[in-house]
């Protein structure tokens, strides 16, 4: 399959918008599991894990990639200059609303469930404001919003490039291979090295200052957008060999659940682990390519649901951490059970973003770019797979 690459690529739109949808159920997830998080369910076990360790390893990858392949379609529509300050302006403005508005009573809760706080909010926002922390946790932060400062970022530092990314041609050796299973294997040895030298060096934080190697990694994935966003030989080669990619992974996910059920009972860093660990990294490849073609087959094509979907994803996703966090504490205290008290969570936190984006976010003008979005009035889809985020 080929495209015509000025057309819109609704398949990629759909799999960003099944991606923020699967976000939203990871964090609420996250309340649940044992793994540290802002703040626990009474409910905390080890249920959910199996599902969020298969879910883990691509949802972000996924994403980045998604984001580069938006921002060539959308850069190259017009000047580097004007394309740079637009962007700047449509990320850095629902950042900084959401640091110091959205986030904050995430923060509020995780201090007041570790004891560091006396209740009270406003008294807790005004120290939330002061840069003389007084806490282990740096405030004003952006929890779940780390994701809109990095894209930003990596935006910025790949604009200069893009002369070089848009003269550059494919022989036809290369046109070839994209076209056999090496499509699903050469493109991840580049994040298999990262796995044994960057990220070891550097383990993921989502803080800034230092999370380099995160940085090499999701700014590769990134990269990798940008690069095949209008490649026709590999959009061919994913639509030959997706069925292949998801072959693998399956086999692959049932391998690596296996594995991680028996993980303590392994070598340290023996060679089992070590394989596993770089099993892992194909995984996410094989996943992203499975998605890709299985996308580019059965959902490229337009809909009203994905105009719409399409404009909310990013109001939700600013919105969603914080609701899970609110609706978990304010239920927990009645231990209704761990099943009806998770279908509340999911059902409420999916119920409060739909209802606050269609009755208050895009009918109210001023909010709109609080929350990413165009000015009222304006197309919500006008860009080629619109990098809200």
């Amino acid at each position: 399959m080929t495209h015509t690459m000025n057309n819109r690529r609704y398949d990629l739109d759909w799999l960003r918008v099944v991606a923020f949808g699967l976000l939203i159920f990871y964090h609420v997830g996250m309340y649940y599991v044992t793994w540290g998080w802002h703040v626990k369910s009474p409910y905390e076990s080890d249920f959910l894990e199996p599902a969020m360790m298969l879910l883990n390893p691509w949802r972000l990858s996924l994403l980045f990639l998604i984001s580069g392949v938006a921002v060539r379609f959308a850069a190259d529509k017009a000047a580097a200059g004007y394309f740079a300050w637009a962007r700047v302006k449509r990320l850095t403005v629902p950042f900084f609303f959401g640091a110091f508005v959205i986030v904050a009573p995430q923060t509020y809760f995780e201090l007041l469930r570790a004891g560091a706080i006396e209740p009270g909010y406003w008294a807790f926002y005004k120290d939330y404001m002061d840069l003389d922390q007084r806490w282990e946790v740096f405030t004003p932060t952006y929890n779940h919003l780390w994701y809109v400062l990095y894209v930003l970022i990596y935006t910025l530092l790949i604009l200069p490039v893009l002369p070089l990314v848009r003269r550059f041609r494919a022989g036809a050796t290369l046109k070839n291979l994209l076209q056999t299973p090496l499509v699903l294997v050469v493109p991840a040895l580049l994040f298999v090295l990262y796995r044994f030298s960057s990220d070891i060096a550097w383990p993921e934080t989502h803080d800034i200052r230092g999370d380099w190697g995160a940085h090499i990694r999701y700014f590769s994935y990134f990269t990798v957008g940008v690069l095949i966003a209008k490649s026709d030989a590999f959009w061919a080669g994913i639509a030959r060999q997706w069925k292949l990619s998801l072959g693998l992974v399956v086999a692959a996910g049932i391998t690596l659940t296996i594995t991680w059920a028996n993980w303590t009972e392994m070598e340290v860093d023996g060679p089992l682990m070590q394989a596993a660990r770089t099993l892992r990294i194909f995984y996410i490849w094989w996943v992203i390519c499975a998605l890709f073609g299985a996308a580019q087959q059965f959902l490229n094509r337009p809909s009203s649901a994905l105009s719409y979907l399409t404009e909310a994803v990013f109001p939700y996703y600013i919105l969603h951490q914080t609701v899970i966090i609110m609706i978990g504490v304010a239920v927990a205290p009645y231990l209704i059970g761990a099943v009806p008290e998770f279908l509340v969570v999911t059902i409420g936190t999916v119920a409060a973003c739909v209802l606050l984006h269609e009755y208050v976010i895009r009918r109210i003008g001023f909010l709109r770019p609080l929350f990413g979005l165009k000015p009222k009035g304006a197309s919500p889809v006008s860009e080629p797979l619109v990098v809200q985020t």
